[in-house]
């Protein structure tokens, strides 16, 4: 099963307070939440990767 990865915007400007990205096989190992935007606010450095 390809990985996922659910994903915290931490912007206090920003509506979206959660995500998640479904990965394809073909996505690689090293691929993290650095490598991603806010789809609502197009910022990256709120982004946290959600730990389970």
């Amino acid at each position: 099963m390809p990985a996922t990865l659910e994903v915290a915007c931490t912007s206090p400007d920003c509506e979206m307070d959660m995500f998640e990205l479904h990965y394809t096989y073909d996505m690689s190992d090293d691929v993290g939440v650095d490598d991603f935007v806010c789809p609502y606010c197009q910022q990256t450095d709120c982004l946290e990767a959600i730990e389970l």
